[in-house]
């Protein structure tokens, strides 16, 4: 018996590959060679799709299943895809997936090239297996995509449309990542920082010395000097010390206050020692970056 399963060559889909050159193109267009769409589709109830790569693909694969249900083996695991799920395979993974036989998906596909989409994709969590999006993401997801492949169908030549299609799919990616939230370790990891950091913004004004920074945040100083380190790059100190020198720099640059006041405003009651800190972080000093042609 005929095997009914297929790659592609559904009723209504919609398929776009760009040529080789164009991809060529993109890997060394400053503004897509870090990451390009290459190929896009949406299949539309695709009874027997089927997709099998033993050797992986060279391209990161995205997959929106919409409606009906899917699956997909990835690091040998199987795990299903259902209506709202976003499923990403990393390239040269090998892989297959394909729909289910009572439900078949619906699915918004496509594929991501360019030097950095490893890293993007990492960076927003999105190689952690299928991931449900909210209702709102799932909305982004329909009218961005349907704009996406329109722009491409009227004018597939054009540079500047391939470069304005990458970018705002790398976009909804991101706002994937973000809406989604990661892991539940990642998720407490963001609401810790974001308890510390709320805590300090309060306190501008302020002192606040790192094991009362620790004590409201609910961690070990040391657990806060590595996390702040992590996502920010610096110690809680020396980023509390930034924040404060941000807000000088908006009330030289918003308000008339002299610089000992403004020093004043942000807890530094030393005048001198608030110029010699705000240059070294900000290059210049207090009454220069006052005087300094803005917008």
């Amino acid at each position: 018996m005929e095997d009914p399963r297929k790659p592609e060559g559904f009723p209504e889909q919609k398929l776009y590959v760009l040529p080789a050159y164009q991809t060529e193109e993109l890997a060394r267009h400053p503004l897509t060679r870090g990451l390009f769409v290459s190929d896009i589709g949406v299949f539309p109830h695709a009874e027997y799709h089927y997709r099998e790569r033993p050797e992986g693909c060279d391209s990161h694969i995205f997959i929106y299943c919409f409606a009906g249900a899917g699956w997909l083996e990835l690091d040998g695991r199987t795990q299903p895809v259902g209506e709202g799920t976003l499923a990403a395979i990393p390239a040269w993974a090998p892989h297959r997936y394909g729909a289910d036989p009572a439900r078949p998906w619906s699915i918004y596909w496509f594929h991501l090239k360019g030097a950095h989409v490893a890293e993007f994709v990492s960076l927003y969590g999105l190689d952690a297996g299928p991931v449900r999006l909210p209702a709102r993401v799932q909305a982004d997801w329909a009218a961005e995509f349907e704009r996406a492949y329109a722009l491409l169908a009227d004018k597939p030549y054009s540079m500047p449309v391939l470069v304005h299609v990458s970018q705002a799919l790398g976009q909804l990616l991101g706002r994937i990542g973000l809406g989604v939230g990661g892991s539940a370790r990642d998720r407490k990891r963001d609401s810790d920082l974001e308890r510390a950091v709320r805590y300090l913004a309060e306190r501008l004004g302020e002192s606040v010395g790192l094991p009362e920074l620790a004590a409201h945040a609910g961690l070990s100083k040391q657990h806060l000097i590595y996390l702040f380190n992590q996502e920010t790059g610096f110690p809680p100190i020396e980023y509390f010390l930034r924040m404060k020198m941000q807000k000088a720099g908006q009330l030289l640059s918003l308000t008339g206050l002299t610089v000992k006041e403004i020093a004043a405003a942000v807890g530094i009651p030393d005048p001198y020692y608030f110029s010699r800190l705000f240059k070294k972080r900000m290059g210049v000093p207090p009454t220069e970056y006052r005087n300094a042609p803005k917008g």
